[in-house]
């Protein structure tokens, strides 16, 4: 199986696609003395089957998979990878406390030996499949809460981010594989979903935030991260942290959100030519409708700096010159007894800053990722999901060029 994919995506891939968050099940509970300890997680499987693009153009950060031999196969995970999550939660005195630990091991072979390491192969990275190979962990949730209902929440620790996350979190492909050739490996373990192709990925984050109470159903929590560095960029600075929100409202069926970040990017070296620093901020907003089984929800996101598919990637042109980008997801599902049918579109674009010059080669930088996946999900049991979905990618850069792939998944989920 060969994968030729071009080097931005390359780099991508380790950062990208840690995927998202299971929810709760809380099927194995423990009482050990004032602790209550759950276990809760996943296993799940898809075989991948995809027809890449043999004619392809040059797209820096395009996502449609491109191979010179067209077609691939995979058994995989999908959007997230395998789960296991220990939690525990006690009353003392006023307060609530918990915490979280989220382990994640993928199935797919890692060569590396590293357990963020990959062997390269004769096509490029992350292409060798060997005998003896082993697969990886990832451990993304380690933290802590304290609060009660009075004076709301503290988290700190690593964990999901707040800009972003409802838009993955609500994608139907969360439990499949949405976009995606198969064969992921440590850290990765996982497809891309709607990654890149609806909305810029959340990321898990070293975070400390406040969640207020239910005010007349609103939440609002706001917090700081520990900063990221823009990927394969100078170097920023910790002068300052960064900053993230988000006000979620319920009604019933109804659900809001509304998110966003702001962060500094300082650089650390002084290079001739090239901005000392700039802003990286992003919004997003949207919600989500269930009307007898019928569920549609949309999310749009705006933001300058912030780059695409990943939280600061491809966000300036080199220069500190940062680039402007936006996107949008939307959804229709329709539940029938047993059997979930839905349908959702996605696309991410990338525009052109000051410096990003054709003689630079910013002409083949990406201008637009887009995706439709059509999935049938059948919950066999209360744990057990069957599903099939068949997803259409295009990538574009800046000259109009495109390139298309295909990919279809059938697979099992686990969850308890």
């Amino acid at each position: 199986m060969k994968y030729q994919r071009n080097c931005r995506l390359t780099a991508l891939a380790a950062l990208v696609s840690a995927a998202a968050f299971m929810p709760a099940a809380h099927a194995i509970d423990v009482q050990a003395g004032d602790w209550k300890l759950s276990i809760t997680g996943n296993v799940n499987a898809h075989y991948i089957y995809s027809r890449c693009d043999t004619n392809a153009a040059t797209i820096a950060g395009g996502l449609a998979c491109i191979d010179s031999d067209s077609s691939s196969s995979s058994v995989s995970n999908g959007l997230l990878p395998a789960a296991l999550a220990i939690s525990g939660a006690t009353t003392q005195g006023a307060y609530d406390l918990g915490f979280t630990f989220g382990l994640y091991p993928g199935i797919s072979t890692n060569d590396g030996g590293s357990p963020n390491l990959q062997a390269n192969g004769p096509n490029g990275p992350n292409t060798v499949h060997t005998a003896l190979g082993t697969a990886g962990l990832d451990i993304r949730q380690v933290f802590l809460t304290f609060g009660n209902k009075d004076m709301g929440t503290v988290m700190a620790g690593r964990n999901i981010g707040l800009f972003g996350a409802d838009a993955i979190l609500n994608d139907m492909t969360l439990l499949g594989v949405g976009a995606g050739n198969g064969s992921y490996a440590a850290p990765a373990n996982t497809s891309l979903g709607s990654i890149g192709l609806g909305y810029i990925y959340t990321d898990w984050l070293s975070q400390i935030d406040y969640t207020s109470p239910s005010i007349m159903g609103a939440k609002v929590t706001v917090g700081i991260f520990d900063p990221l560095n823009t990927l394969g960029q100078i170097p920023a600075s910790k002068k300052a942290p960064g900053f993230h929100a988000k006000v979620a409202y319920t009604l019933g069926s109804l659900y809001l959100s509304a998110s966003g970040l702001v962060q500094q990017q300082r650089r650390t070296a002084n290079v001739v030519g090239v901005n000392t620093d700039y802003n990286s901020w992003a919004i997003d907003f949207g919600g989500k409708y269930d009307l007898a089984g019928l569920e549609v929800l949309g999310w749009y996101y705006t933001g300058k700096g912030v780059g695409t598919t990943g939280l600061f990637v491809s966000s300036d042109d080199g220069l500190g010159h940062a680039r402007n980008s936006d996107g949008y997801l939307v959804q229709a599902t329709y539940k029938l007894v047993a059997t979930k049918f839905g349908i959702n579109y996605g696309q991410s674009n990338l525009h052109k800053a000051s410096g990003d010059t054709d003689v630079a080669g910013a002409a083949f930088l990406v201008n637009k990722n887009d995706k439709v996946t059509l999935g049938v999900y059948q919950d066999l049991t209360t744990n057990l999901l069957l599903l099939l979905e068949f997803s259409r990618l295009e990538s574009q850069n800046q000259l109009g060029q495109k390139n298309t792939s295909r990919n279809v998944n059938v697979g099992a989920f686990l969850k308890f």
